[in-house]
């Protein structure tokens, strides 16, 4: 790994996601002292995860640190105000790998010179494991570079790697947003069988286990989701009545076009 404890791995926000990484990582068997958590304001449950395993923690890192590698994990909007922080302990081989949304390399880049940078778009499935991480490199990150990034992004599920910047995007409309989707799916599912006679808790309960299950369906099976769905579905039956509907011209179809579409859209204008 390319961080120690004299050259530490120090991250930079420790909000939901940077908790839960930080969380896999200490059951992965990390070291605990060759790690520095930089956050003013830790949630509860980073506190204790910071003083059951006796990590490090400071409101701003200071400048004496020479770290191995930055993890920079706070919101977008902060962005402005932590990075001449950060720039202050970046040596000329620190790894930088950003899991923040919306800043484009040339930002960090400027901020910091010549250093090998990698951003990563995550999603919040990380949060049990269950995670993708999309990952786009500069041209200073090594093969060593990507192995440490992709042995650390592993903990909290799957790793790809992207061959262009611009991807960053789309894969932000189609999986770093997408947990919302699949949410407003169940949401969505509940209240229909609520409007149809069930109980409003049973309906939640159905939506939830339904789309939970056909997820883990997916995620075992060696089929694709298309065959899935033809699988379950008997001709002139009541699921091939309900597709009816979802597979019409206006129906799930284009919406979700457009609501990718719009995702993308979102996240350029925020990258600038």
């Amino acid at each position: 790994m390319i961080f120690s404890p004299q050259r530490p791995f120090v991250l930079v926000g420790a909000g939901k996601m940077g908790g839960a990484m930080l969380s896999a990582w200490m059951a992965e068997g990390q070291d605990p002292a060759a790690i520095v958590v930089s956050d003013p304001a830790p949630p509860d449950e980073v506190m204790n995860l910071l003083a059951k395993h006796e990590i490090r923690h400071v409101k701003r890192a200071p400048d004496a640190l020479q770290p191995g590698l930055v993890m920079i994990a706070v919101k977008p909007q902060m962005m402005d105000a932590v990075l001449p922080d950060i720039a202050k302990i970046v040596m000329p081989d620190t790894l930088v790998l950003s899991v923040a949304a919306g800043t484009p390399l040339r930002a960090f880049e400027t901020a910091f010179g010549p250093v090998p940078i990698a951003r990563a778009m995550p999603n919040t499935p990380a949060m049990v494991k269950r995670g993708i991480t999309a990952v786009y490199p500069n041209e200073a990150v090594t093969d060593a570079h990507r192995s440490a990034i992709t042995q650390l992004l592993s903990a909290v599920g799957t790793v790809v790697w992207l061959s262009e910047e611009r991807q960053i995007d789309l894969v932000t409309g189609v999986s770093g947003s997408g947990p919302a989707y699949v949410f407003l799916l169940a949401e969505c599912l509940a209240k229909a069988g609520e409007e149809a006679g069930l109980p409003a808790d049973l309906a939640e309960t159905l939506a939830i286990a339904t789309v939970c299950g056909a997820g883990e369906l997916m995620h075992r099976s060696d089929s694709h989701p298309s065959t899935l769905r033809k699988n379950v579905t008997s001709p002139m039956g009541t699921t091939a009545a309900a597709l009816d509907v979802l597979m019409a011209e206006d129906g799930l179809e284009p919406l979700m076009r457009r609501a990718v579409a719009a995702a993308i859209k979102r996240a350029g204008e925020l990258a600038g």
